[in-house]
């Protein structure tokens, strides 16, 4: 990753609205319908091309595939991992004082939006098998399909979100929590290594992690250990890949909705920084964590590193101005350095595969390009 010596660089952290030809065809393959899966690939292969272009005329400096062939950020690992079979219905106990402060609001959240409004199955999956990576041939179409994309539209940097290790579903199998987490890192680490071998950026999505921090089940020196547990694991699925080429996310799963009981980034700073990552992502375009920024006045971002903060949020459809987004942008850059700084979104704009994504798509557009504009101002006052 760039460390940029004469402006603000631009991103965002992955998922973007897929055509909703693409997700016909995705809700009948996972209907078990009968598809062309060779017209099923050119379509994937048209739609990164098509999602690479737009993030190149916005402006976008760092792009992605938009996760075009995935059903969902984290449920895709289902398809590319031996061992695990999905169980319905059953509460993995997300959100637990969410829910029960908001119960109505949040009832029909997610029955619409959020996992409710996915094409594809969402249901948890558990372990009952052991664990080999089997997406090798997936994976390589991604990779091709990303780096033909790139080269056509003179990007210079691109990057893969991959699910984090704490992401994948729960244990029935293996003797341990740890002993379990720890196979799905080894199983992992191919397709991480596959991506960098590639020459492409790795970023690992971690929105599990703060999920330690929401468990009430858990006093402060079970959820200090848990949390350790879980960066020792992501370290150790990354190990032997240069930190510089790792660009490691953190959010809180909630798009849109009061949010008022998921943890902010100075709880658990500690254990973020911990990860071997050349970059942080994490929220700071939205109302419940916008304030984070004088996190920096006490903490000291480690040398060589990058932060990458949201200074445009998924869980609003306002447009954010391109003065405010700059502003927002300053206020990272005093306090860790103007090179030290890219901006990006708070999080992903289609987690899952749906038709009606909470952000429309134009919308999703807009704040991109306002993002772009933002930097730019950004970058005339940073570097006069």
């Amino acid at each position: 990753m760039r460390h940029s010596t004469d402006r603000i660089l631009t991103t965002h952290v992955g998922s973007l609205p897929r055509p909703h030809n693409l997700l016909d065809m995705i809700k009948a393959r996972f209907a078990g319908e009968e598809i062309d899966y060779k017209a099923y690939d050119e379509l994937i292969k048209d739609s990164v091309d098509d999602m690479v272009g737009q993030q190149a005329n916005a402006g976008i400096d760092i792009v992605a595939d938009g996760e075009m062939s995935k059903p969902g950020h984290a449920i895709y690992i289902n398809e590319r991992l031996t061992g695990f079979e999905m169980r319905p219905g059953h509460d993995m106990g997300y959100y637990a004082e969410e829910k029960e402060a908001f119960p109505e609001y949040y009832e029909e959240y997610f029955n619409r939006a959020h996992l409710g409004g996915a094409v594809a199955p969402t249901h948890p999956i558990c372990c009952v098998g052991e664990i080999k990576y089997i997406g090798h041939e997936a994976l390589e179409k991604d990779l091709a399909n990303l780096k033909a994309s790139v080269e056509k539209h003179g990007c210079e940097e691109a990057f893969m979100p991959c699910a984090a290790v704490t992401g994948v579903g729960f244990n029935e199998y293996y003797d341990s929590e740890e002993e379990y987490i720890y196979a799905v890192a080894d199983a992992l680490a191919e397709e991480y290594n596959a991506i960098i071998d590639a020459g492409l950026l790795l970023q690992v999505d971690d929105p599990f992690l703060p999920h330690v921090y929401m468990d009430r089940s858990l006093d402060d020196k079970a959820r200090t250990s848990k949390a350790m547990m879980y960066v020792d694991a992501v370290n150790h699925s990354i190990k032997g890949i240069p930190p510089e080429k790792i660009r490691y996310h953190t959010c809180y799963g909630i798009n849109q909705g009061p949010r008022i009981h998921e943890p902010d980034l100075p709880m658990m700073v500690n254990e973020v920084l911990k990860v071997n990552a050349g970059a942080y992502s994490f929220e700071a375009g939205n109302p419940r964590h916008e304030h984070e920024y004088h996190l920096w006045e006490q903490v000291s971002l480690p040398e060589g590193k990058l932060v990458v903060p949201g200074v445009i949020t998924h869980a609003s459809s306002v447009v954010e101005h391109p003065e405010y987004i700059a502003e927002r942008i300053i206020r990272f850059a005093d306090r860790v350095g103007r090179e030290n700084v890219i901006a990006s979104t708070d999080c992903g704009f289609s987690s899952q595969a749906m038709y009606k994504t909470e952000v429309e798509n134009r919308v999703v557009w807009a704040k991109l390009k306002a993002l772009c504009e933002g930097a730019k101002i950004a970058s005339d006052r940073l570097w006069n």
